[in-house]
């Protein structure tokens, strides 16, 4: 159990020392991801503001999958499209502590097939 909580601890750190680094503004927004068992979900954020801009889950698919990798990369283009039609076309993709591997890095390539630069 012990080994459970410092991992978790470990990524909560990590992500701490990002978000120092990173912040979203208007023009360029913060992607945070949250990483589940069953899929990932993900928010477009305007730190300056605090305001969520676009946000899209692995629940608003219309088709689920069991493979989770694949329901990410949907995901992120459900996401790139929605910021398209903002008139975003750039962001800052912050992976909140998690390994850019799998779901996280499926999410990412999602949304720069839909157009966003991060």
């Amino acid at each position: 159990m012990k080994k459970v909580i410092n991992l978790r601890e470990k990524r909560l750190r990590r992500r701490a020392r990002t978000r120092a680094r990173i912040s979203g503004t208007p023009d360029v927004p913060r992607i945070a991801v949250f990483r589940s068992l069953r899929g990932v979900a993900l928010q477009m954020i305007d730190d300056v503001a605090g305001k969520t801009v676009a946000q899209a889950n692995f629940r608003e698919l219309s088709q689920t999958s069991k493979n989770t990798i694949i329901e990410a990369k949907e995901v992120g283009k459900k996401l790139g499209e929605r910021a398209v039609q903002l008139g975003i076309h750039k962001a800052v993709f912050d992976r909140s502590g998690y390994r850019y591997h799998g779901k996280v890095k499926a999410a990412a390539e999602g949304l720069r097939e839909a157009g966003i630069a991060c």
